[in-house]
């Protein structure tokens, strides 16, 4: 149970912001004209974007609004290689007679990689660097409980409970945990010639 939870916490693929530019903004402590956020809390609601990417690349998803309007991430404008699983999601409020134009920056990788690892040395002036969360699970319980099969009372019953962020559901997850899992495990078996050509004996039915 604590191995699977540990891979689905951390080894499960996902995509992310990596960074945003936003037309007129050099720095995060700016502020935007017509815009009631600062550019700290968009970076912040951005990094809560919840984003499927069906390619390996890197891809630009843009923004271009007018107020006045409470702007989600159903505004931001995306091709059919990537899909926002939360397009209510609140991102900043832009007052009449106001625009605002900005492109984000897309990736797929695992894990997390804070800000500071996702700044590029040839990104343009004004390229802010986001954290981003890839895994798409945010939370993992188990229990492990004493279970009878017939009159045999010798077995556990694991139960999982997994959340996750939209992007993929909860059984896809856990099966493409157990796969990597496995595929980690089996790197063990080819240390020795006794342990590939062993076979293993299953319990009776």
């Amino acid at each position: 149970g604590n191995s699977l939870r540990r891979v689905l916490l951390s080894s499960l693929p996902g995509a992310a912001v990596t960074s945003i530019r936003i037309d007129g903004v050099l720095h995060e402590f700016d502020t935007i004209p017509g815009v009631r956020e600062d550019v700290m809390q968009i970076i912040l609601n951005v990094k809560g974007l919840a984003v499927k990417s069906y390619v390996e690349d890197e891809k630009i998803i843009e923004l271009d609004v007018e107020g006045p309007a409470e702007v989600t991430a159903g505004d931001i404008l995306t091709d059919s290689d990537i899909e926002l699983v939360n397009p209510d999601h609140y991102l900043f409020t832009i007052a009449d007679g106001y625009t605002l134009k900005a492109s984000m920056t897309v990736a797929k990788k695992r894990g997390y990689v804070p800000a500071e690892g996702n700044k590029k040395d040839d990104a343009p002036v004004g390229t802010l660097a986001v954290d981003s969360i890839y895994t798409p699970v945010k939370k993992v319980n188990y229990q492990v409980e004493p279970a009878r099969v017939g009159s045999n009372d010798g077995f556990d019953k694991l139960t999982i409970e997994i959340m996750t962020n939209g992007t993929i559901i909860p059984e896809d997850a856990l099966g493409l945990s157990a796969r990597v899992l496995i595929e980690h495990l089996n790197l063990f078996t080819d240390l020795t010639d006794v342990a590939k050509a062993t076979e293993v004996m299953k319990e009776a039915e």
